[in-house]
């Protein structure tokens, strides 16, 4: 059998240079090409294609521009769960939602997070990423109210405690036990609670003695499982959360009034975030946050 070699190669182990007819090969005859009518219509197809590919890639990324990504404050998750449900039912849209402590997302959305709309549990951070540019100008608005208590597990006894000057907040916790809040320098319901307990002179008894948690939910969780004794959350945790009691709410006085701000966030590429926002603070929007407990912030 005769063996089979690649052009140029000899048997010697050399490579030889291939001839002038195999490194300019012709293509094949006249009569074996396709008219030149077959090319134009190649040509005529495919720039129909490129001319409708960006409106098929339009449409099918529409409905995802279109309903607007929201970063919320965490106490708000079953409120708002539910005034995004109507909003929904409204206007066929379906928002986002992402949440958390309201410091942790003002600065994902200050390093560039796809946020429409941001609802923050105070002004503190709203101002910030307005200060930065981050938000669109003129669009925050006061959204929401809320008041700040004292719980305790309801699996226990739950203590009888006065939130005034000279309350023994300290001697409640017990020879161990921790006071449950948020972030004391970060979050809002932790930026509150110190600002109540050094209102009422409880601050130097139990600022060693804190369980602070990353957003106010953790720190209800603490309470609810029994991990903390006593914890410092909003009115409407507490009422969204069977497994902790309310032992006394902070007066109003004591503490910063507690407003959520709602704005829209600078470059949002959905149409319906003013929509959504609107619904929010219309009578419709503000009736679901009051059936939470909310009340709605002077305007």
């Amino acid at each position: 059998m005769r063996a089979l070699y690649p052009v140029g190669y000899n048997r010697q182990a050399r490579f030889l240079p291939a001839p002038a007819s195999v490194l300019r090969y012709p293509g094949p005859p006249p009569e074996m090409r396709p008219p030149a009518a077959w090319f134009r219509r190649i040509r005529s197809v495919s720039g129909a294609v490129a001319r409708a590919l960006p409106i098929v890639l339009a449409l099918g990324s529409g409905p995802a521009l279109a309903d607007p990504v929201v970063f919320a404050a965490a106490s708000l998750k079953e409120a708002l769960d539910a005034a995004s449900a109507a909003w929904a039912a409204q206007s066929g849209g379906r928002a986002s939602i992402s949440y958390a402590a309201s410091s942790a997302l003002a600065r994902q959305i200050d390093q560039g997070a796809p946020a429409d709309v941001f609802v923050s549990a105070d002004g503190t951070w709203t101002a910030w990423l307005e200060g930065r540019g981050r938000l669109r100008a003129g669009s925050v608005a006061p959204l929401l109210t809320n008041r700040l208590v004292l719980v305790a597990p309801a699996a226990g006894p739950v203590p009888v405690l006065r939130l005034a000057p000279g309350v023994p907040l300290a001697s409640a916790l017990g020879a161990d036990g921790r006071l449950a809040v948020g972030d004391v320098a970060a979050v809002p319901a932790g930026r509150y609670a110190r600002a109540a307990l050094e209102s009422i002179g409880a601050w130097p008894s139990v600022s060693a003695r804190l369980a602070q948690s990353e957003n106010v939910r953790v720190a209800l969780t603490l309470v609810a499982r029994g991990e903390a004794p006593l914890g410092i959350v909003y009115a409407t945790d507490a009422r969204a959360e069977p497994k902790v009691r309310v032992v006394d709410t902070f007066p109003e006085s004591s503490h910063p009034p507690i407003v959520y701000p709602i704005a829209i966030v600078a470059g949002t590429r959905s149409p319906r975030a003013q929509g959504y926002v609107d619904f929010l603070r219309s009578p419709a929007g503000l009736a679901v946050f009051a059936a939470h407990g909310f009340g709605p912030a002077p305007r």
